[in-house]
């Protein structure tokens, strides 16, 4: 059977379960004694709002797809155009290769050839493992265009949407160690930064989500002595739906120095709203190949690597 996803990649450890996909190269569901970690999709459903998507050569929009860089004006393909932005990169959409797999491991690669607007030949790939703490995912990019093309912009960022517990995001305690996050215009574009402390998005220390609705970057991270940044999601004990006493920790290490938060109020599926928590690892802000704001460069045959995982947890 063909399915939307194309090919299908099986994970495995004991009590641990990962299905990754051709398209994309993301992750379509991800579970844990029997129980879903992130809210994915099916796999007769085309994934729907990024859900577990890689987004290179740039996370989340870019202001009328257009940038410049070394004088040159590059204009990219509007993939959201109610906005007038493009949207969460070039590779969401292609088929992936796997250049290796194991019971609980795998690596899937791609390369992504010049094209309209972006005219850098990028080596991208993503590596898999099952360890005993959960899901660990790395992701390498590599600039292989020719020396005469000099150097690439370029970001990179994850759309994982961490399970609900069977509930609403309503009924979870969110940990954000954050000091900062960005305002927004109508586009969703950022237009400036302020300071967390006293705000409605002031999650250092954990707290209920609540009715609050998220569609927020982050930054100013403060990671822990391991130089790992921790993001908490735990369920809210009594609230009906929850399972009470469970968790997951997203971490994410140096390379990821901004972070998306999405609670799903404008899902096109009125089904799926705030039934998970996007927690999006970014090494850079929305719209970064305009604003440079956290803007990674690479010269020809440079590369750059990051990590992230996700750590299910019982606080029973």
């Amino acid at each position: 059977m063909t399915t939307p996803s194309g090919r299908q990649i099986r994970l495995t450890r004991p009590d641990q379960e990962l299905m990754i996909v051709e398209v994309g190269g993301g992750i379509r569901t991800y579970a844990v004694h029997g129980i879903s970690v992130i809210d994915g999709y099916d796999d007769v459903e085309m994934c729907s709002a990024g859900r577990g998507q890689l987004l290179a050569p740039w996370p989340n929009r870019l202001g009328d797809g257009c940038f410049e860089w070394e004088g040159l004006r590059h204009q990219t393909p509007l993939s959201e155009p109610e906005s007038h932005n493009a949207i969460h990169g070039l590779v969401r959409w292609v088929a992936w290769s796997v250049s290796s797999i194991g019971e609980a491991e795998a690596q899937l690669t791609y390369r992504l050839h010049p094209q309209p607007g972006w005219p850098w030949t990028l080596d991208l790939a993503v590596s898999y493992a099952l360890v005993d703490r959960g899901l660990e995912v790395r992701t390498a990019v590599a600039n292989a265009s020719e020396p005469e093309l000099a150097s690439c912009p370029f970001g990179i960022g994850w759309h994982p949407y961490l399970a609900a517990f069977g509930g609403l995001v309503d009924d979870v305690v969110l940990t954000i160690p954050a000091g900062e996050a960005y305002r927004s215009d109508e586009r969703g574009l950022p237009i400036g930064k302020y300071a967390v402390e006293g705000t409605d998005v002031d999650f250092r220390t954990g707290r209920p989500v609540g009715g609050a609705h998220l569609d927020t970057a982050f930054t100013a991270l403060r990671p822990g002595p391991d130089g790992r940044t921790v993001i908490e999601l735990s369920s809210v004990d009594g609230n009906q739906g929850a399972i009470d006493g469970r968790g997951v920790r997203l971490w994410m290490d140096s390379g990821y120095t901004h972070l998306m938060v999405y609670s799903g109020d404008t899902l096109g599926d009125p089904r799926r709203r705030r039934r998970g928590l996007a927690i999006e690892p970014m090494t850079c802000a929305p719209d970064m190949l305009r604003s440079g704001d956290g803007r990674r460069v690479l010269e020809s045959g440079e590369s750059f690597e990051a990590a992230w995982g996700l750590e299910p947890f019982s606080l029973m």
